[in-house]
């Protein structure tokens, strides 16, 4: 009876790690979608138009491809260094940094 119940609390917790995970996963992409993508695409690749206007790069620029998570959310939290690009307003760390791992899987 013992393993049966041991067996059981095992694949229950499996299974709430694995809701967790997959919450996680999709958690980067809605706040992508939600702050991100009017600018830089639902691809990683922003409109022309933003390209020309504002200096916009996509998500496959090498310059782009070289920054770390960390970075890409201090650029989310504070805006960039050439000031294009504002600070995104209530956005949690832990929403920024979710955003900017899903933005860097944009990367091909």
């Amino acid at each position: 009876m013992n393993w049966s119940i041991r067996n059981l609390a095992i694949v229950a917790l499996a299974a709430s790690l694995a809701g967790a995970w997959s919450f996680a996963q999709s958690s980067g992409d809605a706040v992508y979608k939600a702050k991100c993508l009017m600018c830089h695409g639902a691809t990683g690749v922003p409109n022309p138009a933003l390209v020309k206007a504002l200096g916009v790069k996509d998500a496959s620029d090498p310059a782009v491809k070289k920054l770390t998570v960390d970075e890409i959310v201090k650029v989310i939290k504070s805006g960039s260094p050439t000031g294009k690009m504002k600070a995104i307003a209530g956005v949690s760390d832990a929403d920024a940094k979710a955003a900017a791992t899903y933005f860097k899987t944009l990367a091909k």
